[in-house]
């Protein structure tokens, strides 16, 4: 366990935007220095690196992520390189038992993956934490903690909606094929099945989804192969205690005034977020109306917004004092795995057109 005032010292595995997202935020925090990043492309380390700032850290590079694990330069690692790496990535981390790690999201592309890093954890004393970092968004943060407080009385519904761009393009156009990302729904919407668990405090039962490649990607070609990834979804999961929780997912609504919109309701009322505008909005049910309550939630604690409205911040100043005073992950490798097989749920729903159950996608492979 590093003392409360030691610098924690961290290696970046993966330096592409995501790594850098990450290098970005650990400058700004008080006793994290970024000590050296590995990655086997060379143009990407010399792109973070340049990255870095004339004013940055100095960083030893690495082209091999086991020389980086191995250098006694690092205490802590993040890892962001792509989805289809993070098993081999995290089997090497995970044994040198003393590294802590946040890895990105998703844990791994299947569930299988994701059980085999479980195992590999347990009981290990570095710590294993899941970059969902949608948690620590401040109008989502406020929403759960509403949802907690009993504004809505007891939470029945969860409707999540995101309406955005395409998919960025990444190094190698690794992002374009689901062998690769393990599909949309688990690439980029185990956020918000993470969301949906983590607010209502339940695990999922049942999936049923509709979803399709309609407008993105289809005039691109890869070495003679067409991108396959889902551009658009409706996903209705179902809970134990028979709330329900939507996905709206559509990737080719670029001019969304809201990027993301949630909203819990319950008998005794309903609360929304909405990003990036970062308003909260409440209502109760009262005889003879709605009252009706709003406001922009802000988090003066936040030195860096980055691409993701300070919550990679106030993700990382949570690992960082986790690390120093011996306290456990906030999100955990578990988390990791059910917001993942919600995905792969939701993926096979779309291929088989039925309801899936979470005991199948979960059951260990014959």
């Amino acid at each position: 366990m590093a003392k409360a005032d030691d610098i924690v010292r961290y290696g970046l595995i993966g330096t592409g935007m995501m790594g850098t997202e990450h290098l970005w935020n650990l400058q700004h925090l008080d006793g994290a220095v970024v000590t050296a990043v590995a990655d086997p492309n060379p143009g990407m380390l010399d792109w973070i690196v340049e990255a870095a700032g004339p004013d940055g850290p100095s960083l030893v590079r690495f082209a091999d992520h086991n020389d980086l694990l191995d250098s006694g330069l690092v205490d802590a690692v993040v890892v962001a390189s792509p989805n289809h790496t993070h098993l081999d990535v995290m089997l090497d981390v995970l044994a040198r038992p003393a590294v802590h790690v946040l890895v990105e999201k998703p844990l791994c592309t299947t569930v299988a993956d994701c059980r085999t890093l479980i195992d590999a954890a347990a009981g290990r004393p570095g710590l294993v934490w899941v970059g969902l970092e949608y948690r620590y968004m401040p109008p989502v943060a406020r929403l759960v903690d509403e949802v907690r407080a009993g504004t809505v009385g007891t939470p029945r519904m969860v409707a999540i909606r995101e309406h955005r761009y395409p998919f960025l393009n990444k190094v190698d156009d690794w992002n374009r094929f689901n062998r690769n990302t393990g599909g949309t729904l688990v690439e980029k919407c185990c956020h918000f099945f993470d969301l949906m668990n983590h607010i209502l405090g339940e695990r999922p039962v049942r999936v049923l989804a509709s979803g399709g490649q309609d407008v993105n990607h289809l005039d691109e070609s890869y070495h003679g192969e067409t991108p396959d990834i889902l551009d658009n979804a409706f996903v209705i999961v179902d809970y134990p205690s028979g709330a329900r929780a939507l996905l709206d997912l559509c990737m080719f609504a670029d001019a969304s005034h809201n990027q993301e919109e949630l909203s819990v309701v319950g008998d005794r009322g309903k609360v929304e977020a909405f990003l990036p505008s970062c308003e909260l909005r409440w209502t109760e049910r009262v005889k003879g109306g709605l009252g009706l309550h709003q406001e922009v939630v802000e988090d003066a604690d936040i030195a860096y917004q980055g691409f993701h409205h300070g919550s990679s911040f106030l993700e990382h100043r949570d690992l960082l004092d986790a690390i120093r005073t011996g306290g456990s992950a906030k999100v955990e490798v578990d988390d990791g795995l059910w917001s993942v097989a919600v995905g792969v749920a939701a993926h096979r729903s779309i291929d088989e057109g039925r309801a899936v159950t979470l005991d199948e996608v979960l059951a260990p492979s014959p």
